[in-house]
């Protein structure tokens, strides 16, 4: 898959699981289709994709046997390394650790980790 390719997949495992799990109407950022998501958005949206690629190929398919609040983590993790590097001050909700997140977006980050493990077979 390509770079671009990962990144949009990110993307769409974002709005899907944002649909399922926000409750009530989702902010219209949340759902932002790729076409007119930010550069910035796309590009950590890309490295987060990597790198769940990466961690899922490295552990020679053994990620699967991650709890879900593990997997969650991972790309909650990964996102907010991306937030330092593309905001000099990032909103303290944009790196908020994992207890700090509201259920809605924990889940999606589940749901994200999954997809991508889901895509590479």
């Amino acid at each position: 898959m390509s770079p671009t390719e990962g990144a949009r997949l990110f993307r769409e495992a974002w709005i899907a699981a944002v649909n399922h799990h926000f409750p009530g109407e989702p902010k219209a950022g949340y759902v932002t289709p790729w076409d007119d998501t930010p550069q910035w958005e796309r590009e950590a949206a890309g490295a987060v994709y990597d790198q769940v690629r990466q961690f899922v190929e490295i552990s020679g398919g053994h990620a699967s046997r991650l709890s879900r609040e593990q997997r969650g983590r991972f790309v909650a993790t990964c996102w907010t390394a991306q937030m330092f590097k593309h905001f000099d001050d990032p909103k303290p909700d944009y790196v908020a650790d994992w207890p700090g997140l509201p259920v809605w977006q924990q889940e999606t980050d589940v749901d994200i980790f999954d997809a991508i493990e889901k895509s590479l077979g």
